[in-house]
């Protein structure tokens, strides 16, 4: 999978994939146009989906009457040492995504927990608890 972006007017950014394209920018209070969502909003619905399909798919080959899965998140940065749940001595800030998920349809408690537990399991999910290394590189344009 290769991503393609670009800058465009202001802060937009458009964002290119072999079949896709959309606009990410920032809100007009943040000094972009509000064209598009932001990165971190991007960031949060790619994990939201990934979630979502990801229970989905189990639900399905497991037979299990799943009609719809809703999930809310939201990011915050908070000081490590204030962050109750944190098994890091990191110094300085630590990102916290709280996600809410609700599944719809004629489930037992074991199912839904169930599903809840292979929302964690997603692609997205996995990457971005996991250690991920980023390379840059310059290129000539």
């Amino acid at each position: 999978m290769i991503i393609s972006a670009q800058s465009l007017k202001g802060y937009q950014i458009e964002i290119k994939t072999d079949k896709h394209q959309f606009i990410l920018d920032e809100p007009a209070s943040g000094g972009g146009d509000d064209a598009g969502p932001t990165p971190y909003t991007a960031l949060l619905g790619a994990l939201a989906g990934c979630k979502a399909i990801t229970v989905q798919m189990y639900a399905r080959r497991k037979g299990w009457p799943l009609e719809e899965v809703k999930l809310k998140l939201s990011h915050s940065r908070v000081h490590a040492k204030d962050c109750e749940d944190c098994e890091s001595d990191e110094k300085g800030k630590i990102d916290i995504i709280d996600v809410e998920i609700a599944f719809e349809g004629d489930l037992t408690e074991e199912q839904i927990e169930r599903l809840k537990e292979i929302s964690t399991r997603c692609p997205v999910h996995k990457t971005l608890t996991s250690e991920t290394k980023i390379r840059t590189k310059l290129v000539a344009s």
